[in-house]
């Protein structure tokens, strides 16, 4: 079974640096993103900032500070070209240089990412999967290669592969994170319900899906649940 390594970066891209941008800002970027695609695709070719907030429910001005953070300037009246736009929020995002991505953990939410085509869309190539279990090392699923854990690391150096992702159960996925570390990669999209230790430069994002679902389910039984009435004495 052989890797192609010439499809990949072999050198690590030199990108400007990006100005810093707030926690609330950057989680709306991608719903205008999805917005603009879907005017763009109506044949709406210009957009303001009041027609953002409007659709969107959101305030003008609040629109137009995210949009800022993306380096592009609306014209007064006639705001902003929707394909300029859309062009302006991938680039910031990253979205048009596509990471190539090693996966760990060949289960049932790992084959399912893996197989997950609009993730080229946003920038996301998963090339090559990793796993411990004999029965899934040399298979092809969804069209990845599943190779032993111990190969993660080397193969990360010589692919310049930068993002990994753990879908493994907790009790592995530190184990996982070494490899991950040792093998060059920076950033780590983590589905393992466990707090990872890296070292201090390495990103993690910790995608919880047992958070979520206590959340979701809280706010249900809430609105839902029914007042005790306690009867008076006498």
């Amino acid at each position: 079974m052989v890797i192609d390594i010439n499809l990949s970066n072999l050198l690590p891209i030199q990108r400007p640096e990006t100005p810093s941008i707030p926690q609330p800002s950057l989680r709306r970027l991608p719903q205008y993103h999805h917005y603009l695609v879907d005017l763009e695709a109506r044949g709406i070719s210009r957009v303001s900032c009041s027609m953002i907030g409007l659709d969107l429910n959101l305030v003008p001005v609040q629109v137009r500070k995210d949009l800022q953070y993306t380096g592009i300037i609306g014209k007064p009246k006639t705001g902003y070209s929707v394909p300029e736009l859309v062009l302006a929020i991938e680039s910031f995002l990253g979205w048009n240089n596509i990471n190539e991505a090693f996966l760990a953990g060949v289960g049932n939410l790992g084959t399912a990412l893996m197989g997950h085509e609009r993730f080229s869309h946003y920038g996301l190539r998963i090339v090559a999967a990793f796993d411990t279990d004999p029965s899934k090392i040399g298979q092809w699923i969804q069209d990845k290669a599943v190779m032993p854990l111990e190969q993660l690391a080397d193969l990360a150096h010589r692919m310049s592969i930068h993002l990994g992702i753990i879908t493994t159960p907790a009790e592995a996925a530190q184990a996982v994170a070494d490899e991950m570390v040792k093998g060059g990669i920076q950033a780590i999209w983590n589905f393992a319900p466990v707090n990872l230790r890296v070292p201090e430069h390495i990103i993690v994002h910790n995608e919880d899906l047992y958070n979520s679902l206590a959340s979701l389910s809280w706010k249900l039984a809430k609105r839902f649940r029914v007042p005790i009435q306690v009867e008076e004495a006498g």
